[in-house]
């Protein structure tokens, strides 16, 4: 219960700060070039975006009347030389658009897979995996669109609105002030649908997160095997047609939300532009401006409108950025108890001596050890893990060449000291050492050299077995994995396989024998060579 309220408070607080600004820049600030370009280029456009109307107002209030056709024609080959320059500036801002964007979901992506390997296994085993992917697509998605979509149609419309008032002013004040009375039609509803439709988005990426959590379990092989063994298919459909409904549902809601308020923009901005030409045209009629004054009016008037239109959407697209940078720094914020020391040092020439000196160990809770909206996604409120300790006082030592077997009944802790030993988790107390060292004062990765494991669930990745038995030695020849596989006895039966060693094991290595897994894992492990065999 105490996780499932702390994901809601989390799904409710204030995602737009100046720190979560601040640490925004901090990503895109590599870019700051480009982003600087990008930005040149979108306020020339901008400016640009007046020529028409003004040229258009020359053809009508002077070539037309003056008889003047190669002013017309002047004027009309800048039209098309306007419209080509646009063209132009446009493919080098989408390049330059794309360029920032696909490398911001690089650098985001690459900085959450480097964070989130290197967490400690209690983080893994409180994850929706599914809902970990979600944030690694979907919310770096999102965050992207923040720099590259919503930064740049801000100042863009920016731009505009400045340029095209003040161009309104110079033709026309008294019709320039008549516009502005209906901003306060498109602005006061814009702080209220910025956080309504944040909420909803926030909402809709969990539940999301959910369906694909539920997706990649159930599409696992052994989630598979577990479903049709159990003849749950009709249950499994179900309960995924039910989430996938409400993620349909609140798509439907944020997009008619959405939609509703834009309709409402849509028509207070064809009523300002009937005003404008009621009160324009009258003014023509009586000789106070020219007709081209009054189309030039018009077109800015849309001009004018579209921005106000755009800025309030651009407001909910950057509230709902902001959610998606949220989400993805909720991760790289999770906390890693294991890490190493300052002053850790390297295991050098490992002997094997294993020793434990007075361990007491508790599995630590979720609150230390994983992010409670990754947990919530799929409603999980299991209890915290840290309830009390799982070792108590545990002492004794296994010498180098020793072989030692841990008997006991399920639960006593037989696993958790093979997790102890390469320092998966920290001990809460006492000490363990592995050659007279504290394991807390080695580097993890030359401890975990040391050491080699092979689970009773040996784990297998798809690819070949060559592949996977050089995991353990990535420059391993052909030969050097032959031997290990005859000293594993797995050398017939890989050799047996319709590509031999270049044969793909499929997910978790289901196309083979559990037993043929537990050898292949074996062999894995010879390969490693390690002083220490667990």
């Amino acid at each position: 219960m105490h996780r499932m309220m702390m994901a809601d408070q989390s799904a409710k607080r204030a995602t737009l700060t100046p720190g979560l600004v601040k640490r925004v820049w901090q990503f895109a600030h590599a870019y700051r070039a480009r982003v600087g370009w990008f930005l040149l280029i979108v306020i020339v456009e901008a400016v640009l975006a007046l020529a028409p109307a003004l040229v258009i107002k020359a053809i009508i209030d002077d070539a037309v009347p003056n008889d003047d056709t190669r002013q017309v024609t002047l004027l009309a080959g800048l039209l098309i030389g306007v419209a080509f320059a646009q063209a132009a500036l446009g493919m080098v801002e989408r390049w330059l658009s794309s360029t920032i964007g696909e490398g911001l979901i690089y650098d985001l992506r690459s900085a959450l897979f480097d964070h989130v390997q290197r967490q400690p296994i209690s983080f893994f085993t409180r994850t929706q995996t599914g809902a970990l992917v979600s944030r690694m697509n979907n919310d770096v998605i999102g965050a992207q669109r923040a720099v590259t979509g919503t930064l740049g149609t801000v100042v863009s419309n920016v731009v505009t609105l400045v340029t095209t008032l003040t161009a309104m002013a110079v033709l026309e004040w008294r019709l320039t002030i008549l516009s502005l009375l209906l901003l306060p039609v498109f602005l006061l509803p814009a702080k209220r649908v910025g956080g309504r439709l944040a909420g909803i988005t926030r909402d809709g990426f969990d539940l999301n997160a959910e369906m694909n959590a539920t997706m990649t379990e159930r599409f696992g092989v052994s989630g598979a095997l577990l479903v049709k063994l159990f003849g749950n298919q009709d249950l499994e459909a179900e309960t995924f047609s039910a989430k996938a409904g409400r993620v349909r549902d609140i798509g439907v809601r944020s997009a008619m939300y959405s939609r509703t308020f834009m309709t409402a923009l849509t028509l207070v901005g064809a009523v300002g532009t009937a005003i404008i030409y009621l009160i324009g045209g009258r003014l023509v009629i009586s000789g106070s401006i020219t007709p081209g004054t009054l189309v030039a009016l018009g077109i800015f008037v849309v001009q004018i409108y579209a921005p106000l239109t755009s800025l309030t959407n651009a407001r909910v697209d950057l509230m709902t950025a902001f959610v998606s940078f949220d989400r993805v720094f909720e991760v790289l914020d999770a906390p890693n108890p294991i890490t190493d020391a300052p002053d850790a040092t390297e295991l050098l020439l490992p002997a094997g001596r294993v020793e434990l000196d007075h361990v007491t160990f508790a599995y630590p809770s979720g609150l230390e050890s994983s992010v409670a909206s990754l947990e919530s996604a799929a409603q999980l409120a299991a209890p915290d893990a840290g309830a009390g300790p799982v070792l108590h006082d545990v002492t004794f030592a296994i010498e180098p060449g020793e072989l030692v077997a841990l008997v006991g009944p399920s639960g006593a802790g037989k696993t958790t000291i093979s997790q102890l030993v390469p320092r998966l988790y920290d001990v809460t107390a006492g000490a363990l050492r592995v050659d007279g060292h504290d394991v807390r004062t080695l580097t993890q990765a030359s401890l975990r050299s040391a050491i080699g494991v092979v689970s009773q669930d040996p784990h297998l990745f798809h690819e070949s077995v060559a592949d996977n038995l050089r995991y353990a030695k990535p420059d391993a020849t052909l030969a050097e994995l032959e031997a290990a596989a005859r000293a594993a006895r797995i050398h017939d039966v890989i050799a047996a396989l319709p590509d031999g060693y270049a044969t793909v094991v499929g997910e978790r290595g289901y196309r083979l024998s559990g037993g043929e897994k537990q050898r292949l894992a074996i062999a894995r492990m010879l390969l490693k060579d390690p002083a220490i065999v667990i």
